[in-house]
């Protein structure tokens, strides 16, 4: 038999014994854990963070979703469903505005005519103002979307579209109304244009990661893209995404440029925008980020430039036309690209003059031109880390 004491000899031993299996397996665990967050660091480094800035109704939200639609899997049916409420509510909001303010042209212009909508569609356009001003829609059906086509077909309706300027109306306008049958149908479900054209206020921060050549291709490149809400009561929400950023996209919709503020009707839209870029260009934390100044609703611009004076914003005041037709939208355009390209040098101080500043015309509906304009913001970010490794 064997003794006390070596009893407790071979229980220290196996005891000995377990301590160290326990150890060994430990400081496997500890290498596993440390491997793992070196790959999860390398990993980091190829993921670049983009910030979509820009004040309300200049865009940003539309490139946010076409870049979902672009470069990852889109939205599934239960995603284009959870817009019905959103599409719905866009088309009574619209209807509403439109109906008000033709009556409060009617009463304030001129030639208030024009503005008076028919007797017979007078009951109609009181009812849907009524509904457009409620916090809970009803679901858009055949008879309502009948009432709204009348009403909007109505001469003094078409005429206040026409000041859609000044009455805030959104770039959705014609394009719901165009399409009320198929919105009012049982069983919508809404378009991936439907989505893109869809106006709901972004709140908060949104973000999505995407590669703009693809998953698993061999540049590596993978970003995370942050959308904020624009609106002023948005900004100081902000702050806490400005550290580790490596470029700024600046959303400016130039085609507001005789278009006040939906939160503040004082204030023109380009001229907020002046000053937001002004203030995000002087901020510490960004003296290496790249800026990409989006010069968007390029397609809407082309339009309106030709028939209201580009020099009523007083950013513009000293632009003088000089040609018409296509040449003048061109040579209009080159004028506030201009204006931000000051901008830009005059709020950079020297000490960040090497970082990258490019600014591109888009068309946030134009999905084409959308994916284009990114890859090239891709190639400009890549050949740009290269150079900061010493590689070009």
């Amino acid at each position: 038999m064997l003794s006390v004491l070596e009893k407790m000899g071979c229980f220290c031993s196996r005891h000995h014994y377990y301590c160290e299996a326990d150890v060994e397996a430990s400081l496997q665990q500890s290498a596993d854990i440390e491997r793992r967050i070196e790959q999860e660091t390398m990993a980091e480094k190829h993921i670049q963070k983009i910030l979509l800035l820009g004040i309300g109704e200049s865009g940003k939200s539309t490139i946010f979703k076409q870049i979902k639609l672009l470069f990852q899997t889109g939205f599934d049916e239960v995603e284009l469903k959870s817009y019905i409420p959103v599409i719905h509510a866009n088309v009574y909001q619209t209807i509403k505005m439109l109906y008000d303010g033709s009556k409060e042209l009617s009463e304030n212009e001129k030639d208030s005519s024009i503005y008076i909508v028919s007797s017979g569609n007078e009951e109609i356009g009181e009812k849907l103002s009524e509904i457009g001003g409620r916090l809970d829609y009803p679901c858009l059906d055949k008879e309502l979307a009948r009432d709204i086509r009348t009403l909007w077909r109505d001469p003094a309706i078409q005429e206040t579209c026409s000041r859609s300027s000044e009455l805030q109306l959104p770039d959705c306008t014609n394009y719901f109304m165009e399409n009320l049958e198929r919105l009012s149908e049982e069983n919508y479900v809404p378009t991936k244009d439907d989505v893109l054209y869809a106006r709901v206020q972004t709140t908060g921060a949104v973000e999505i990661q995407f590669s703009p050549v693809g998953e698993n291709k061999k540049s590596g490149e993978v970003y995370r893209l942050f959308d904020v809400g624009g609106q002023k009561n948005e900004r100081r929400k902000w702050i806490h995404l400005f550290e580790g950023v490596s470029a700024v996209i600046l959303c400016a919709a130039i085609s507001e440029y005789d278009q006040t503020l939906f939160e503040d009707e004082h204030k023109n839209r380009l001229m907020e925008t002046k000053e937001l870029f002004g203030w995000i260009l002087k901020q510490p934390c960004f003296e290496k980020t790249s800026f990409m100044v989006f010069l968007n609703k390029f397609d809407i611009f082309e339009k309106k430039v030709l028939k209201v004076p580009l020099n009523v914003c007083e950013w513009f005041k000293d632009y003088q036309p000089v040609t018409t037709g296509k040449q003048e939208v061109e040579n209009a355009y080159e004028f506030v690209k201009k204006k931000f390209e000051e901008l830009y040098f005059h709020s950079t101080s020297p000490e960040c003059v090497d970082r990258v500043f490019k600014i591109y015309r888009t068309s946030a509906l134009d999905q084409k031109l959308v994916k284009k304009t990114f890859k090239l913001v891709d190639e400009t970010l890549r050949r740009r880390n290269l150079f900061e490794a010493g590689l070009s």
